[in-house]
C-alpha cells in the first residue's frame, strides 16, 4: 500500500496513467468505434439555434444545482455562511475540474476553493468534503424518479437494464448509510479515526441538513429541477439532430450518468458516447448519428462547467497549474488542505475568527 501510495504522488507516474488511458480510449475507439465518415456526416444538418439553447437551459441547471449546494453547506456550517456567488464560484471551478481531470478531482477542488473564505476552523475542511458527499445524495431523488420514468415508458437494451439496476441498488444503499449517519448527534474527532471511520465521520457532517426538514425539502427542490433542466437540454439537442422524444431523452440521460460514475479519463469521452448511441439504435438512429449527438451533448454539459470554471478561476486569482496539483490523496481532506494552503498559503491549525469545534 506504501508502494502504490507513493508511486500516485509521483508526477511521472500521474502522466503515464492518464497518457495510457487515453491510448486505451483511442485504440477502443479505432477498433470498435463508429463509421467516422457518418459521425461528420452527421454534423451537416445540426441546428445550431437548438444547441445554442441547449447551453442556456444547461446553465440555468448548474445554478440550480449551486443553490442546492448552499442550502447544504448553511446547514453544516455555523454563521457567517458563505455568499451565493462564493459557492456558485467554487462549484463552477469544481465543474471544471472534473470536466478536465480524472477522478472526479473537481469535487475536492470546489471544496477548496471555497475553503479559501472562510474562517479556518478545526473540522472545516472535513466538514465541507461532507457537504459535497450530502449534496451528491440529494441527486438521488431525482435520478429515483427519473429511472422510474424511463423504465416505465423508454426502449431500454439488456445490457442497459443491468446497469441501471446496479446503478439503483448503490443509490439506495449510499441512502440509507446517509440516513442512519445523519441520525448520529456526537462527533468523533477526525485525528484519531481510521481512514474509513474518518471518511464516514466526514460524510456526517454534511448530513446536518438531513436534520432540518425544510432546508432539505429545498435541496431536493433545486436538484430536482436542475436534473429536469439536464433533460430538457439532452431533448434540446435530440431536437438539434432532428430526432428524438422526452422517453428517448430520458433514457439518454440515465446511461450518460451511469457512464461516468467511474471516470477513467476525463470525461470518459468515447465510452459515454457509446453507451448513448447504441440504445439510440432501437429509436431508428444510425449509430454515427447517435456517436454524433453524444460528443454534441458532452461538448454543451462541458461548456457551461469549463467556461464559467475559467472565468471563476481566473476571478478567485488562481491557474490551471493549482487544479492539476491535487494528488491523488487516500485521505480526501489532507488532500482538502493540501490544495488550499497551496492556493492561499492559509494553514488550517490557525486560529479561526469561526469554525466548528472538533
Amino acid at each position: 500500500m506504501k508502494l502504490v501510495k507513493a508511486l500516485v504522488r509521483r508526477t511521472w507516474f500521474r502522466v503515464a496513467l492518464g497518457l495510457g488511458l487515453l491510448a486505451f480510449a483511442g485504440l477502443a475507439l479505432w477498433w470498435r468505434g463508429p463509421d467516422w465518415g457518418s459521425v461528420i456526416d452527421a454534423f451537416r444538418f445540426v441546428a445550431w439555434s437548438w444547441i445554442a439553447l441547449a447551453v442556456v437551459i444547461n446553465l440555468a441547471s448548474v445554478s440550480s444545482r449551486a443553490i442546492a449546494w448552499h442550502l447544504v453547506i448553511n446547514q453544516a456550517l455555523p454563521e457567517p455562511h458563505p455568499r451565493h456567488r462564493t459557492v456558485f464560484s467554487a462549484f463552477c471551478v469544481g465543474l471544471l475540474g472534473n470536466a478536465v481531470l480524472p477522478a472526479r478531482a473537481g469535487e475536492i477542488a470546489r471544496v477548496a476553493v471555497l475553503r479559501r473564505h472562510l474562517p479556518h476552523g478545526p473540522g472545516t475542511s472535513a466538514t465541507l468534503v461532507g457537504t459535497v458527499f450530502a449534496h451528491r445524495l440529494f441527486d438521488l431523488f431525482p435520478i429515483l424518479i427519473l429511472i422510474g420514468y424511463t423504465l416505465k415508458t423508454a426502449k431500454i437494451p439488456d445490457w442497459a437494464l443491468t446497469s441501471i439496476e446496479l446503478f439503483v441498488v448503490l443509490g439506495l444503499v449510499l441512502l440509507l448509510v446517509a440516513l442512519v449517519s445523519a441520525r448520529r448527534q456526537h462527533r468523533p474527532v477526525l485525528d484519531e479515526m481510521g481512514a474509513a471511520r474518518r471518511l464516514l465521520a466526514m460524510v456526517q457532517r454534511g448530513l446536518a441538513v438531513m436534520k432540518h426538514p425544510g432546508a432539505a425539502a429545498g435541496a431536493t427542490l433545486f436538484q430536482t429541477i436542475g436534473w429536469g433542466l439536464q433533460l430538457l437540454a439532452v431533448y434540446t439537442v435530440m431536437r438539434a439532430f432532428d430526432f428524438g422524444t422526452i422517453p428517448a431523452a430520458a433514457l439518454v440521460l440515465v446511461l450518460m450518468n451511469v457512464a461516468t460514475v467511474f471516470p477513467l479519463w476525463p470525461g470518459n469521452v468515447g465510452l459515454m458516447q457509446a453507451a448513448v448511441a447504441l440504445p439510440l439504435r432501437r429509436y431508428g438512429v444510425q449509430y454515427g448519428t447517435g456517436f454524433a449527438f453524444g460528443l454534441v451533448l458532452q461538448a454543451v454539459e462541458m461548456s457551461v462547467g469549463v467556461g464559467l470554471g475559467l472565468v471563476f478561476l481566473a476571478r478567485e486569482g488562481l491557474s490551471f497549474a493549482n487544479l492539476r496539483s491535487i494528488r491523488g490523496e487516500e485521505d480526501e481532506v489532507d488532500a482538502v488542505r493540501e490544495l488550499a494552503e497551496e492556493m492561499d498559503g492559509v494553514q488550517e491549525d490557525e486560529p479561526a475568527h469561526a469554525g466548528l469545534s472538533g
